[in-house]
């Protein structure tokens, strides 16, 4: 039951080439840093990752995008990395763009069994009808387009309208970041780190959990966890200096009166 491992190094050494991970984390908050360091400094390449959206270019999952180490992005934002948009449209990565409430409703579905679902969510729009660009070609033209998906109407509350078929996402290996863990795997998020980080969690099915404050098991309160131990494999605990270590993605300061 013991689930803690000895580093990030030794936590993330078996994830291969080619492997898809959901990491969680929304913007720079809650995002699973030393874990993907980690990564980073071994050998995995082609890498397909599912995350709301790809850090900034030099924290997060940029390093891996900057290094070429992601083949594909399943994600809701690209926003703030400069590299993430100059890549994607230079036809060096594929994206697939995905509504954010799809997105985590298919994490969340792939870990509860769920193979695929209903949503009115992009129904009119290539989200359904396809055609949406998930690769350039280096002239510029869409050389990778979205499919087309399944629409079915339902009556819902008593209104008939059309639906479109998504798809659940099972990942090979999921990391995440919680305040709190046991170890058994139990995690608490803070805040808004809890956007992304427990259906990441439970899409894996290998999740690796980065911890900044490690507990014995019993001490969490059973009603305040985020998480149940079941979803998670390992346990990395932070160091304080690990745990403290986080960027602000944007500052907004005013003058002072």
């Amino acid at each position: 039951m013991d689930k803690v491992v000895s580093s990030a190094a030794q936590a993330v050494a078996d994830i291969p080439s080619g492997a898809s991970l959901a990491v969680g984390g929304f913007g720079l908050c809650g995002i699973p840093t030393v874990l993907i360091q980690a990564l980073h400094q071994g050998s995995a390449t082609d890498l397909e990752v599912i995350s709301n959206n790809c850090g900034v270019d030099d924290w997060g999952l940029g390093i891996l995008l900057q290094d070429k180490r992601i083949r594909r992005i399943v994600a809701s934002y690209v926003g703030e990395n400069k590299e993430f948009a100059r890549q994607y449209l230079d036809g060096e990565l594929e994206v697939e763009l995905t509504p954010q409430g799809t997105l985590a409703e298919k994490l969340r579905a792939g870990g509860a069994g769920i193979p695929a679902f209903y949503t009115a969510t992009g129904v009119g729009t290539q989200i359904a009808d396809g055609g949406m660009p998930w690769r350039y070609a280096e002239d510029g033209s869409v050389q990778l387009a979205s499919p087309e998906k399944q629409t079915r109407e339902f009556d819902f509350g008593g209104t008939t309208k059309p639906y479109v078929l998504e798809e659940a996402i099972v990942a090979d290996y999921a990391l995440v970041r919680a305040a709190k863990g046991d170890r058994h795997g139990n995690l608490v998020f803070h805040s808004s780190a809890r956007n992304f980080n427990p259906l990441c969690a439970m899409s894996g099915k290998v999740t690796i959990a980065e911890v900044e404050e490690l507990v014995e098991p019993g001490e969490l309160d059973p009603d305040q966890i985020h998480l149940p131990g079941i979803y998670v494999h390992r346990v990395v605990a932070l160091t304080p200096e690990q745990a403290t270590d986080k960027r602000i993605e944007k500052t907004t300061t005013r003058e002072a009166s």
